[in-house]
């Protein structure tokens, strides 16, 4: 009989169970997989998603930018710049070592090492941000600030960033780090309208990036954090400030020793000159003509000017000073100086108190009533009409269909001469000489030697009823200090674009002859008399000058134009609302700040070598009496 086997029959097609561990690790390796696949596909339509409109890569080789526009000094220093200022591209090895290594230490310490993201970076951000417990780290590198300066937005969105890392990913393909390295320092914002390492160097230091010294390559890293705050054209101390941390994360990150970093510190800052931010009222005045000459251009350009460095600071200082004394005490607001040479040229320009505050330039655009400067045109009409200075006339009342004028004192002198009428800004006799010679005749005479505002034939016309600009007015007193040729007023010399091609070149002499020698002669010698014994005693700088007084009704403004030795200067001073000044006129507070300018001005070699009158005249009258308060502003 067959025996039995001990082991119970299973029923058929039942499974051959395994070991529980094998089985278990099987299905998770089989779901692992099964989700890298959703989660690669997942990832591959988002990363599309987000790379769907990514910008055009070929903006890496033509950027867009406006072009600039330098304005320099006629004695070579920079007035302002327009625009976006770009250097000549600069090659990795060019740039000096301790610059990539100021960059490097400050921006992305792990460049030459990670593939343009660092987890290392974002990671000590995100616990430095954390223990602060707001943002005081980024954890971007060079690679991404590159990817979102200049094919991106600066949102703060999820969408930018993912694009910002899909962009660095890119560039690091493509490039090597030399060439990233390059291409960001070609193309960083650092300030002041400057694209570059190139330009920045040279607008800073006036030098090419090959040759800054290392406190200044600590000065242009520096910029990068933030360029306005730490720029040394505008906040020196900031910026050396901000230099000395570079240097320390220099030391930090094993690129300089202490004794280095401690000796570049002490260094000193050498930055290019530049000129004083009231010097910006001729900038914008200038510029606004620059176009006129060369029409719109994608070239970047380089204007020349006819401003004096050091004339215009003088200007700035003594405005700011005789305001300072005087602005409150005797309700002046505002204040406007106009200098130039015999032939037109602007050499100082102030158009306001603070360029900061208003822009509105008092020295071109304000139209104001110039008063008794305005006589200039009635004795001048009267000369071409046959009178002459020594002709005598009557100060008594004088009525014109109602219309009754008096002079400042209240008082009338009687007989007196044109040339003391002038002297002492008589002005019924003004009027009288006015309506005598004829209104037309003042008018055109006015129009002959540069007055473009609207005036209007009323007998009021001969006592500066009408409207001017200090510019103008100023300008046509140059006439009679340039012998009687018409004096244009202007402030560009040349416009060359960045390559040297000259575009422009202001050329010839000017206008011709408005005067006839005689008549300047005479005319002179009556501006002379207004100083010597008139209204602008207090005007005398200590040398031959001549000038005139102006004070529109009830002291709305008040005005000195006058010329010596090579320079004329026209002073303006008034309030923006028309308000009355207190007991301020042309022979008091504005001849006061043209002879504490005139006096340091006229001894600029500046002005002895440029535009001297056509003649020089023999000798100047005695020094006349001053009045106890004609001290001057000296800055």
């Amino acid at each position: 009989m067959a025996r039995k086997s001990r082991t119970a029959s299973k029923p058929a097609g039942a499974p051959r169970p395994g070991p529980a561990p094998r089985r278990w690790l099987g299905r998770a390796v089989k779901w692992a997989v099964i989700a890298a696949i959703w989660l690669s596909l997942a990832l591959g339509v988002l990363v599309a998603w987000y790379a769907w409109d990514l910008p055009d890569m070929s903006r890496l080789e033509t950027p867009s930018r406006r072009p600039s526009v330098v304005l320099m000094t006629a004695d070579g220093a920079v007035l302002a710049r327009y625009g976006d200022l770009h250097g000549g591209p600069v090659r990795f090895d060019d740039l000096p070592p301790h610059l990539v290594q100021a960059v490097a230490a400050t921006e992305d310490r792990r460049f030459f090492e990670h593939g343009g993201i660092d987890p290392w970076a974002i990671a000590r951000a995100a616990f430095a941000n954390l223990r602060a417990g707001t943002i005081r780290q980024g954890g971007s590198t060079i690679t991404q600030q590159l990817a979102k300066n200049l094919f991106l937005t600066p949102d703060r969105t999820l969408r930018r960033k993912v694009r910002e890392l899909l962009v660095a990913l890119w560039l690091e393909a493509k490039f090597s780090k030399r060439q990233i390295f390059e291409i960001y320092a070609n193309r960083v914002y650092l300030g002041a309208g400057t694209y570059g390492m190139e330009a920045a160097a040279r607008r800073y230091f006036g030098k090419p990036i090959a040759r800054v010294t290392l406190l200044e390559a600590a000065v242009l890293a520096g910029l990068l954090k933030a360029p306005s705050r730490y720029s040394p054209a505008r906040n020196p101390k900031a910026a050396k400030e901000r230099a000395r941390q570079v240097l320390r994360a220099m030391v930090e990150a094993g690129f300089l020793t202490e004794a280095d970093a401690r000796r570049a510190a002490r260094a000193k800052l050498r930055l290019t000159r530049s000129t004083g931010s009231g010097a910006r009222y001729f900038a914008d005045w200038a510029l606004e003509r620059a176009a006129g000459y060369v029409g719109r251009t994608n070239r970047d350009l380089v204007v020349v000017t006819t401003l004096e460095s050091r004339l215009q600071r003088l200007a700035e200082r003594t405005v700011e000073a005789a305001l300072a004394r005087d602005g409150k005490s005797r309700r002046v607001g505002q204040a406007a100086l106009v200098a130039l040479a015999p032939d037109g040229a602007v050499r100082a320009m102030v158009g306001g108190r603070d360029y900061a505050k208003s822009q509105f330039n008092r020295a071109t655009q304000a139209l104001r009533q110039p008063g008794s400067a305005f006589k200039l045109f009635v004795y001048l009409a009267a000369l071409e009409s046959g009178m002459r200075p020594g002709d005598t006339m009557l100060d008594a009342p004088v009525d014109i269909g109602g219309w009754r004028p008096r002079n400042y004192d209240g008082k009338f002198h009687g007989a007196m001469t044109l040339s003391s009428a002038f002297a002492r800004s008589i002005n019924t006799i003004a009027v009288r000489v006015s309506e005598r010679v004829g209104r037309g005749r003042v008018i055109a005479a006015a129009r002959r030697l540069g007055i473009t505002s609207k005036l209007v034939s009323h007998p009021s016309v001969a006592l500066g009823a009408g409207e001017v600009t200090l510019l103008e007015l100023a300008s046509a007193y140059a006439t009679v200090a340039n012998d009687g040729f018409a004096a244009w007023p202007h402030g560009i010399t040349e416009i060359r674009d960045s390559r040297g091609t000259v575009l422009f070149r202001r050329a010839g002499s000017g206008g011709g002859e408005v005067i006839r020698p005689d008549h300047v002669r005479a005319l002179d010698g009556m501006l002379r008399a207004v100083i010597a014994d008139g209204t602008g005693r207090a005007a005398w700088p200590g040398r031959r000058a001549a000038g005139k007084t102006g004070t529109s009704q009830d002291s709305r403004d008040a005005w000195f134009i006058g010329y010596s030795g090579g320079l004329v200067a026209g002073v303006w001073v008034g309030n923006d609302d028309f308000k009355p000044m207190r007991r301020v006129t042309g022979g008091g507070l504005p001849a006061r700040l043209w002879r504490a300018f005139m006096v340091d001005a006229l001894d600029s070699p500046a002005v002895a070598r440029r535009g001297a009158p056509r003649r020089r005249p023999a000798r100047a009258p005695p020094p006349p009496r001053f009045d106890d308060d004609d001290a001057d502003y000296r800055p």
